[in-house]
């Protein structure tokens, strides 16, 4: 049985579900899978440790000292296995003195990580996202001389790139979910064989039997926006919050709902009073899934704000719903929206594109109350059917659980495309 250890920052977290899916699909095929997170695992909404991902959960925090002590002599004993990641932290690169401190720290992590794996038979270790835990888990298949393995998402990849021609250098194989992705990680790192880099795509569960809705208007002629995401700055809901200042001076009658919590919540609050729109902007918090239901039911418009993304299961779960959505035409986004057929775009950070958008998505939802069939019906039956075959989450985790198993079992094995088959065509059937 093939044993693998697989790491992310923080596991489980509820934004981040592709991880445990994963798990469960290489678990579904025979593989031994040990979970790990970097971080405390903390309970509640945005994680829980009683999970069906039991039996076990490594978490390589709080650090215990009997541990490090045994990574400490791991290190010592198998020094030359890591000699050349701890110089090229120390010696070459770019990367400021705080970050070689932090890349050091990661290093004895990593020790740390290899001494709580050891004994179990593990055969390859993959790890989620490109920051610091990626290179723990670079670090602890070194010391226990066994293969590497790592997904690239968005930011990780785009804005957080430290340390990342190493990790690629070193990596068995790279999983990225998006082909924008791909084209910049084989543009950005030359030297990185492009048979490495593998895209797999996320997805969303396909109901047996899609609908498309729109929203019983009648004698309700509010207009509602709907923001899911972390309140984080890359999601930059500030942006969302200043095109709904706009459309108030325009004269619409509107209201925006933002779903999410995160460190950015005080700040945003602030801004909402500033700009007087606490009658049309509610930050809901962290919402349950019976709860996202019943919004995603209530949306208009489905707007994404964020500056850097992979391709958002957001979209997807709208999209898949119906629902017109609105997005910046950033990354791999294009990839699943195609501008007026299955949703729309607006140039990133243009404030006014983004108004003209929703002022002009607001009139064509007014017209349709006349018509039996409209255009925006037509998008958003093309929006479901683009999901269903492109963005399905269970045929792209088998397709994901077929490849993983080739490139961990079959090292010398080369395949020149990777990549998950996009259905252009798709679009015929509208």
């Amino acid at each position: 049985m093939l044993t693998v250890a697989y790491l992310a920052n923080q596991f489980p977290v509820a934004v981040e579900p592709y991880v445990g899916e994963e798990i469960r699909e290489l678990r579904r095929r025979g593989v031994q899978v040990i979970a790990g997170s970097v971080r405390r695992l903390e309970a509640g909404p945005s994680g829980n440790a009683s999970t069906d991902l039991q039996p076990e959960i490594l978490c390589l925090q709080p650090v215990r000292v009997l541990i490090l002590l045994r990574a400490l002599g791991l290190v010592i004993r198998r020094w030359g296995k890591i000699a050349d990641l701890v110089a090229r932290v120390l010696l070459r690169g770019k990367e400021s003195p705080k970050r070689r401190l932090k890349a050091l720290l990661h290093t004895g992590l990593g020790a740390y990580y290899a001494v709580l794996l050891e004994g179990r038979g593990v055969k390859h270790v993959h790890v989620h996202h490109g920051y610091f835990g990626s290179w723990i888990g670079m670090v602890a298949a070194r010391l226990l001389g066994v293969s590497f393995s790592v997904t690239l998402h968005g930011s990780d990849l785009l804005l957080k790139r430290a340390y990342l021609d190493t990790k690629l250098k070193n990596c068995r194989f790279c999983v990225t979910i998006s082909e924008y992705n791909r084209r910049y990680i084989l543009e950005h790192f030359p030297a990185i064989e492009a048979s490495k880099i593998m895209v797999s795509r996320l997805g969303v569960d396909a109901p047996e039997r899609a609908e498309v809705c729109r929203v019983a208007r009648g004698t309700r002629r509010t207009f509602t926006l709907l923001a899911v995401g972390r309140l984080h700055a890359v999601k930059d809901h500030a942006f969302l919050v200043r095109g709904c200042a706009r459309l108030r001076n325009c004269g619409v009658d509107f209201e925006c709902l933002i779903a999410g919590e995160g460190p950015e919540r005080q700040r945003l609050e602030f801004l909402i009073r500033k700009n007087r729109l606490q009658d049309e902007i509610t930050l809901l918090g962290h919402m349950a899934r019976p709860q996202m239901d019943a919004l995603y039911g209530r949306a208009d418009v489905v707007a994404l704000t964020s500056r850097s993304e992979g391709i958002p299961l957001v979209l997807m779960e709208a999209m898949m719903r119906g629902k017109i959505v609105l997005a910046p035409a950033i990354t791999g986004i294009p990839e699943i929206i195609i501008p007026g057929k299955t949703g729309f775009l607006y140039a990133p950070g243009a404030l006014q594109d983004f108004v003209s958008k929703i002022l002009f998505l607001e009139k064509q939802l007014g017209r349709e109350e006349r018509n039996a069939v409209s255009r925006l019906d037509w998008i958003r039956h093309a929006a479901q059917v683009q999901v269903l075959h492109n963005f399905n989450r269970t045929k792209n985790l088998s397709h994901f659980g077929d490849r993983f198993l080739q490139l961990t079992a079959i090292p010398e094995l080369v395949i020149q495309d990777w990549s998950l088959p996009h259905e252009d065509l798709v679009l015929q059937q509208i």
